[in-house]
């Protein structure tokens, strides 16, 4: 005996961010919301620098040798 109406619906789904549709996939979900993303977070956008503390990066790159 077969079970019917086993698997959820599947739809096509806009992400929004923003209220700005930034993605569409295939998930069970008719939408999703995020608040952050890899179109404006400061890791990715390059928005955001390095704060150097007591000369952490300059030992880092000291130690291996990169400058």
């Amino acid at each position: 005996m077969v079970k019917k109406n086993l698997q959820p619906p599947y739809y096509v789904t806009k992400v929004f961010c923003d209220d700005k549709c930034i993605l569409e996939l295939g998930t069970t979900k008719k939408e999703i919301f995020v608040d952050i993303w890899s179109g404006n977070h400061p890791f990715y956008t390059g928005l955001k620098k390095i704060i150097d503390t007591e000369g952490r990066v300059e030992k880092f790159n000291k130690k291996y040798k990169l400058n």
